[in-house]
């Protein structure tokens, strides 16, 4: 259920009203938990706040100034330990992009992103919310679970959020990164798989970039050899590896979007470069390759590093990094969509039932059979499919393609 009003929603603000003395406690009913390290803007954990405090005399704006008084947070209710006279307007402002409307100058004012990071959030439900729901539920007298440990839901419950976020949920994440000089960057902290990776230009348009695959690949180790090639130890039995690979150090160097080199190698010419203006490469596309077709560049997983390297064309070009990540990076405060709520019922119910020994195998089989088909309603659902984009899409296939 919705606990917020019209005015914590947008704005991340709520307000009371003093009722004078020393001790008060406020609660704030925020879907955002209050995190508090400190009340002192001296202190180096002021800043690990996500919310900031202001007082007014009489609530009329302009008037508010900044709390930095001594009082305590537990559990989303502040205590303000000092007195506060009577009718004193005070504001719990979340941290956001603007800052707030109650600080007065840019020091006072609440910068964060909380705000916003709460916008659209009615739509998902906590994992942790699920567990609990699921306790509820689904575990009892009279029902098909008598007892269960909440670690074998939580664990369940993570197990179907990690499964579903590949196929179904589609956990997708992107990043702006600038590629550096050294044509590598390192892969983000909850990566699972790569979507797309596009290099953006000055009219913010986005160019696929396309993997290597058989045209370059990064080796997973560099063993230094001998005379006769054998690979040569260290005093612990080990394989000395090279700090660097020739491999990768030619395909750095490899200028293919480079004129000059083209005009010295004209099979590299042939395969990466088409300038139809200038006449140079004009009618060497019979029989390309089309996976080197590209013109936007390329990039390769090193597996080597944990990096994704890039040719050296995408250096200092903006790009979006689209991935995948399996949806367990935040714990129980991950939040999975509503819509694919019922799926994640039906899956750690029936990942209980068919992991306990002597349960009916008809049960075991009924279970499953509701697992797959709820979790087929949740990618139905999610695909997100519209009537009228569909048809605009299929109107566009009467058309004859003339040449």
């Amino acid at each position: 259920m919705m606990q917020e009003n019209n005015r914590q929603y947008y704005e991340g603000a709520q307000g009371f009203i003093s009722a004078g003395g020393a001790g008060q406690i406020f609660t704030t009913t925020f879907n955002t938990d209050l995190i508090f390290k400190a009340f002192a803007p001296t202190s180096a954990n002021y800043a690990l706040n996500n919310f900031k405090l202001y007082t007014s005399p009489s609530g009329i704006s302009g008037t508010f100034t900044e709390y930095i008084s001594a009082y305590t947070v537990v559990d989303n209710k502040i205590t303000i330990t000092g007195a506060v006279a009577a009718n004193t307007v005070i504001v719990v402002q979340l941290k956001k992009l603007d800052g707030g409307n109650y600080g007065a100058t840019v020091a006072d004012k609440a910068y964060g992103t909380v705000v916003e990071d709460n916008y659209g959030s009615y739509s998902y439900i906590k994992i942790g919310d699920i567990v609990n729901n699921f306790l509820v539920a689904y575990i009892g007298a009279g029902k098909l679970v008598l007892d269960v440990k909440r670690t074998d839901v939580i664990f369940h419950a993570k197990r179907a959020l990690q499964e579903f976020s590949y196929d179904t949920l589609r956990s997708k994440k992107s990043q702006e990164l600038t590629v550096p000089k050294n044509l590598s960057v390192v892969l983000p902290q909850d990566y699972v798989n790569y979507v797309n990776i596009y290099w953006v230009d000055q009219a913010g348009r986005q160019h696929i970039i396309m993997p290597t695959n058989n045209l370059h690949q990064s080796p997973t180790e560099l063993p230094i050899q001998d005379n006769k090639g054998v690979p040569i130890q260290d005093s612990f039995d080990n394989n000395i590896e090279s700090a660097s690979s020739i491999i990768d150090d030619r395909w750095n160097k490899n200028g293919f979007n480079n004129q000059i080199n083209l005009l010295n190698d004209p099979l590299i010419a042939a395969e990466f470069y088409n300038d139809y203006i200038n006449m140079f490469g004009y009618g060497r596309q019979y029989g390309l390759d089309p996976q080197y077709a590209n013109a936007n560049g390329y990039f390769n997983i090193n597996n080597r590093t944990n990096k994704i390297s890039f040719s050296n064309n995408l250096v200092d070009k903006i790009i979006n990094l689209e991935y995948i990540s399996d949806g367990l990076s935040s714990d129980l405060d991950t939040e999975v969509p509503k819509m694919a709520e019922e799926a994640m019922y039906a899956y750690i119910l029936h990942a209980i039932i068919s992991t306990r020994a002597n349960q009916p195998e008809y049960v075991v089989q009924r279970l499953k059979k509701e697992k797959s088909a709820k979790l087929r309603n949740a990618k139905i659902r999610l695909s997100n499919i519209k009537l009228n984009e569909f048809v605009q899409v299929t109107r566009g296939k009467s058309k004859w393609i003339k040449h």
